[in-house]
């Protein structure tokens, strides 16, 4: 019968992967033409700014009275373009990234960041990444280019990987890595940490970034009889090889790096293909002295890197707006101490 062929369902398949394909097209072609006319529109706005602040009431309204269906046109959008078309004259730049992304991630990133440098990176690993507003504005607000673009890496990945997979390593990883969905504890173990992190493995992809596949905690490992278990086990499908971590929750010390070596060694004999890259590792630490972590990785025959991360320690907002502020307290205290 025609619709178990195999070959037919094949075709179907291909013909929706096509439809998708071209939906998507049809989405970015419009959303493309729509901030090349918020940009345009900025511009002739910016021209004009000597007809004063009415200018802009004026032109909302004769906009909307000649396309009274017409949104995104009101009084605050259109100073968002003229902020816009200020930010990037050049209609290049704004075609070939900034139309990449919708109208609402440049609006969070115009209130959020104000180096085009930092904009402009956020705008492209959002198309990149597929990133919603909402996770647009959790990756500024965690910090994530100062993490990953600025801080200087503790990695040997430079003299253990070859090129490109040396420069792609050292891109995908961050210092300090936010684990700002696990709740701070005095007690807690690398265990209570490592539970806490699959418990919520969406918002830890989310910190690992892309292409990461989670593939296990305590990853079992058997060699020469004898039981291993890896922390954290994963495969970056952009890097083509198997990233192993190990959590700690004190200081770095130079041991961790010869077991983490150890790991390494172990998958790349059991389970890496001869497709795949050298496997990679990654120590997580709660603090690190940067030199002592240095010299730990300069004889390490594996690629590593060494980074610290941060829980959550402040109280959620809604406790936060019941307990007094320092300056409350100061104040209280200021209060009491002045005589009658």
């Amino acid at each position: 019968m025609l619709m178990n062929n195999n070959e037919y369902l094949a075709v179907i398949e291909s013909i929706k992967g096509e439809i998708k394909a071209a939906q998507y097209k049809a989405a970015l072609n419009v959303n493309r033409e729509l901030i090349l006319l918020y940009h345009g529109i900025g511009q002739a706005i910016n021209e004009h700014k000597v007809w004063g602040n009415r200018f802009v009431e004026n032109l909302a309204q004769d906009i909307k009275i000649a396309f009274p269906g017409v949104t995104g046109y009101s009084v605050r959008n259109l100073k968002y373009m003229a902020k816009f078309a200020a930010l990037f004259p050049d209609t290049e730049i704004v075609q070939a990234t900034l139309a990449q992304i919708t109208w609402y991630h440049n609006i969070a990133l115009m209130d959020k960041i104000k180096d085009t440098e930092r904009y402009i990176w956020y705008a492209n690993k959002t198309a990149e990444n597929g990133w919603s507003r909402n996770v647009l504005v959790h990756q500024i607000e965690s910090g994530l280019y100062e993490r990953q673009v600025l801080t200087e890496k503790v990695a040997n990945f430079e003299t253990r990987l070859a090129a490109p997979q040396s420069e792609l390593a050292i891109q995908t990883m961050k210092d300090p890595y936010v684990f700002d969905f696990i709740p701070f504890k005095e007690d807690m173990v690398e265990r209570d940490i490592e539970r806490a992190l699959v418990q919520d493995v969406t918002k830890l992809l989310l910190e690992f970034g892309t292409g990461f596949a989670f593939l296990g905690n305590q990853y079992h490992l058997n060699v020469g009889g004898d039981d291993f278990y890896i922390d954290l086990l994963f495969y970056n499908l952009n890097l083509r090889c198997y990233v192993v971590i190990e959590l700690k929750t004190g200081d770095f010390k130079p041991d961790y790096a010869g077991q983490l070596n150890f790991y390494l060694s172990a998958v790349d004999a059991i389970l890496k293909k001869p497709e795949d890259q050298p496997s990679i590792g990654l120590l997580l630490c709660k603090s690190k002295n940067k030199l002592v972590a240095e010299y730990a990785l300069k004889d390490m025959s594996k690629p590593m890197g060494i980074s610290e991360y941060r829980l959550t320690s402040a109280l959620p907002k809604e406790l936060e707006q019941q307990f007094p502020t320092a300056d409350d307290i100061r104040n209280r205290i200021s209060n009491d101490t002045q005589p009658d």
